[in-house]
């Protein structure tokens, strides 16, 4: 007898893929017209499929019911995430990039970054009750790096196409990428100074350790660590690509396949991997190479968009949202929501403006206060959150450790999910903001009499629905359109994409004009959608579809005709 398996295994299977096909068939509707990001859509899907709701993903059970089990999970799955995407976010990056704006970035990851740190920490020290300034030094720490994940909504897509400028998308992309690793000896910094406090360790042991293990082994070493081998894989996939000895799949995986080698070695020698990640990557395409090589390939965004959705689901199906509301009294929720209102508005935005003139890639005040606002917190912070669950760990067990980690754990968790929210409904919301107004004023006109009217909506489903003839039966086909059987329309439209109609047996291609029956124009199929299409990414031949965000294929010139039957002409393009 046939019997159901209906295992974890089998149903985060049949979830997770279930969940990206779906997302994946409006894709581009929800990130291109509505601005909303993968990362808040796979949150919120985590959440509906959490313990919390649907059931359907249960975390805990996967490690036999082990919290710190399931803690450890999380954490080496940030760190994958994390390191694929920093060393993307470095091989994105132009050619000598941190060279040439190592000015710019040392006034992003020196005082922006410390003053975001110490305003952080003053907030939760002033809101969060029952904690010393030491411990609020930790807790800030954690979400002082931006995340990197949630910045490719402001780098990415046609929204920053059309609005945000390629420099300064590119400074964005640097920081976001190198802060991540640099917020190690902010949070190292205020746990030895709690064991000095706590546990009695000498001052000059502790400055030690920050500045020998911290700044020397942890920081310096990943930088010189992920410098070397990102320019040695760089000289041996040169060398193997002349000799040609790599094939092509190969060498669009080989990014991340360096990813994945420096997270695992940097993992065993205890440095700092996701700094290492980053400097391997802009090492990796220091000249450039790999990064136009690789302009028009889909590999590395398919596997960055599939590792998006992945953790933000398991961050919304893991997220303590029950110790939002009963943590037994260690912070009450009213005062998280003000600490998260606090956060997004202080935390970073007055620093970014107070020094903006000093940035070139700053032009304007509005500039400023975008790039202010946009320091989002993530995956980057849920990382840092359990790396410092396993430090306390390592002390020695008291109340004060145990309510230091409690309250780490429930105010890293609701800042990062007010930062995935905010920031992922900001720019749908203020474009909303914008146009709507005066759309309402537009669209409600007043006649001379005094009444009003709504006049019709022409959308683009409409348009297309109008272009095309209807077949009602007993309704005679217009004359723009033979009755022949072997005349088929050449362009179907299907949402934004283009496809067009193969010719059968050797037959040309044959597209209807406005002339009548004698008026048939052959191999211009395309030329009424290359207005609606983008010309700023890259074409692609050799294929029939054409999505909305790839420029259209530019037919080949006509040279020659020869006059057919009926007025129809033949392209001769060769």
């Amino acid at each position: 007898m046939p019997t159901l398996a209906i295992t974890n295994f089998n149903i985060v299977l049949s979830v997770l893929g279930g969940w990206i096909s779906l997302f994946g068939l409006v894709s581009y509707l929800c990130k291109e017209n509505f601005y909303l990001s993968e990362a808040l859509i796979s949150l919120l899907a985590g959440v509906a499929f959490s313990p919390a709701a649907a059931n359907l993903i249960r975390p805990l059970e996967y490690t036999g019911g082990d919290q710190e089990r399931l803690d450890t999970v999380t954490l080496y799955f940030t760190r994958l995430v994390l390191g694929v995407q920093l060393v993307l976010a470095g091989v994105q990056l132009p050619s000598r990039y941190l060279r040439k704006e190592w000015r710019t970035l040392g006034l992003l990851l020196g005082p922006i970054m410390t003053a975001m740190w110490l305003a952080t920490a003053l907030l939760v020290w002033g809101v969060v009750p029952g904690i010393g300034f030491l411990e609020a030094l930790v807790v800030g720490s954690c979400v002082t790096p931006t995340d990197p994940v949630l910045s490719n909504v402001i780098v990415k897509g046609r929204f920053a196409d059309h609005n945000v400028p390629r420099e300064l998308q590119d400074v964005i992309v640097a920081e976001s990428g190198a802060n991540d690793g640099l917020g190690y000896p902010f949070l190292f910094l205020g746990l030895y100074l709690l064991e000095v406090g706590w546990e009695g360790k000498g001052r000059g042991e502790v400055v030690g350790l920050w500045f020998g293990e911290t700044w020397g082994y942890t920081i310096l070493l990943s930088v010189v660590y992920g410098a070397v081998v990102g320019w040695g894989a760089n000289k041996l996939l040169h060398w193997a690509e002349e000799r040609k000895f790599v094939d092509r799949e190969s060498f669009l995986v080989f990014a991340i396949s360096l990813a994945l080698f420096i997270v695992g070695t940097c993992g065993m020698i205890g440095s700092d991997d996701v700094l290492a990640c980053f400097i391997a990557g802009n090492a990796f395409t220091w000249d450039d190479w790999f990064r136009l090589e690789t302009l028009d390939d889909s590999l590395q965004p398919t596997v960055d968009m599939l590792l998006n959705v992945s953790v933000f689901m398991w961050l919304g199906a893991v997220c303590p949202w029950h110790e939002f509301l009963v943590n037994d009294g260690v912070v009450p929720l009213y005062r998280l929501v003000i600490l998260g209102i606090l956060v997004l508005l202080f935390r970073r935005l007055p620093w970014v403006f107070a020094i903006h003139k000093f940035i070139p890639q700053i032009e304007e005040i509005r500039q400023a206060i975008f790039v202010g606002f946009f320091g989002p917190v993530g995956v980057s912070a849920i990382f840092y959150l359990y790396i410092t669950l396993e430090f306390l760990k390592t002390m020695e067990p008291s109340e004060k450790v145990e309510h230091l980690g409690e309250v780490v754990k429930v105010v890293v968790w609701f800042l990062a999910i007010c930062s995935i929210v905010v920031h992922g409904l900001s720019i749908p919301l203020g474009k909303l903001g914008f146009y709507l107004p005066r759309t309402l004023s537009r669209g409600i006109s007043v006649t001379s009499d005094g009444r009003e009217f709504l006049p019709p909506i022409r959308s683009r489903v409409s348009t297309l629905v109008a272009r095309r003839p209807r077949r009602n039966s007993g309704e005679e086909l217009p004359a723009t359109e033979p009755p022949s059987s072997d005349v088929r329309r050449s362009v179907y439209r299907i949402g934004g994409s283009v496809i067009p109609r193969r010719p059968i047996h050797g037959e040309p291609d044959i597209k209807t004009t406005s002339g009548g029956l004698g008026g048939l124009a052959i191999g211009a199929d395309q030329a009424s959608s290359a207005a609606e299409t983008d010309l700023g990414s890259p074409s692609v031949p050799g294929r029939t579809i054409r999505f909305p965000d790839e420029s259209p294929v530019i037919a080949a010139p006509i040279t020659a005709t020869a006059p057919g039957p009926a007025g129809v002409q033949y392209a001769d393009s060769t």
